[in-house]
């Protein structure tokens, strides 16, 4: 009785070398991108129209005013306001970054850091030098007061990081172990994991670190909203790109949303993309949103902010729907040949989140 042995040939060189190549490509291609888009974004951050203002109706306001901004030129945007509170008023609507009270004795800044902590700084560093000519200290007092676990301000942006990176993170694992199940049920169990993600988001930021000290509610709502858009338009990518999906969701909500959040500088800090970007990209709807929120009791904004998730919501809708339809047609096998022979399962997927990460 005999038996025969099936052997597996291994793959010629030159296949393995193509192999590794291809998937190398997609690393080096996120290396490319990080790399312009934070270098790009925050590498000579100055001012660009920051508005600011000198308080007073005195001739003299009316000239230093008039001083500050023909030294400045594009840098500032330099009104003049009739009293403290006209300056305090539009600091809370944000509409200001500094409001600069002129005394002979005791010159004082007027700003809200929660809005922007490096905004701030940038006006503080340019009526310094006004309050120096005039050989006197300059008093800076903050309008709003910081979260317990939040001095800087920098906290938020760190849940916004926290809370991307459980969406796109989680869309490699539904997009390729969960390839065999309909949109339906990818959709669905997307929403599950964006709760789990704000859910998660919201106690770290809040019992936690005390970053979010009041509005858990609402700040956790706009964690789920912005969650669950990122996750719905990476599903509806995965049908389309498959393994491309993950190099695609690092450029929308990491390369551009980080840098144009307004995390780390505002757009009157940037240049004129990255600030451009700012006034609809769903990251800064989400940050922008919830210091509305917490620092200037739900306005400043607020509805817009939430318009702009709930468009990016709406948009994840309309491409989980055409990915659907694409599917249903019989047209996914078009669009997998992206990636070809080779189409990684969920490990290699996890294994290029795990590289963007």
């Amino acid at each position: 009785m005999s038996t025969s042995r099936t052997t597996t040939a291994a793959p010629a060189p030159g296949h393995a070398l193509k192999h590794l190549a291809l998937h190398l490509l997609t690393p080096l291609l996120m290396c490319l991108g990080m790399a312009l888009a934070y270098q790009g974004a925050f590498h000579q951050p100055g001012p660009h129209h920051l508005k600011v203002a000198v308080v007073g109706t005195t001739p003299q306001a009316r000239e230093l005013a008039g001083a500050v901004r023909g030294a400045a030129g594009d840098a500032l945007d330099v009104a003049t306001l009739p009293d403290r509170a006209a300056a305090e008023r539009q600091l809370l609507d944000r509409e200001l970054v500094g409001a600069f009270v002129p005394d002979a004795d005791r010159p004082e800044l007027l700003v809200a850091k929660a809005n922007s902590d490096t905004s701030a700084m940038a006006a503080e560093k340019v009526f310094q030098r006004v309050a120096g000519q005039q050989g006197a200290p300059l008093a800076v007092t903050d309008l709003t007061t910081p979260s317990q676990g939040d001095p800087t301000g920098q906290g938020l942006f760190f849940l916004l990081v926290a809370l991307s990176i459980g969406s796109y993170g989680s869309v490699a694992v539904i997009g390729a172990a969960g390839a065999a199940l309909s949109m339906r049920i990818r959709v669905l169990v997307g929403l599950g994991v964006s709760l789990v993600v704000s859910v998660i988001g919201i106690v770290t930021a809040g019992p936690v670190f005390h970053v979010v000290d009041h509005d858990l509610a609402g700040v956790w709502a706009l964690g789920w909203l912005y969650a669950a858009g990122v996750i719905g338009i990476g599903i509806g990518l995965h049908g389309f790109l498959k393994r491309w999906t993950t190099l695609v969701m690092m450029v929308l909500f990491v390369m551009l949303n980080f840098t144009s959040s307004g995390g780390v500088y505002r757009p009157d800090l940037q240049n004129g993309f990255f600030g451009g970007l700012h006034s609809f990209w769903t990251g800064a709807g989400f940050l922008e949103g919830a210091r509305s929120l917490l620092y200037f009791d739900g306005g400043a904004g607020f509805a817009g902010n939430v318009l702009v998730l709930v468009l990016w919501l709406a948009a994840a809708g309309a491409l989980v729907t055409a990915a659907a339809l694409y599917e249903r047609r019989g047209l996914a096998g078009a669009g997998g040949a992206l990636g070809s022979r080779d189409e990684p399962g969920a490990e290699e997927e996890m294994e290029e989140s795990a590289v963007a990460v």
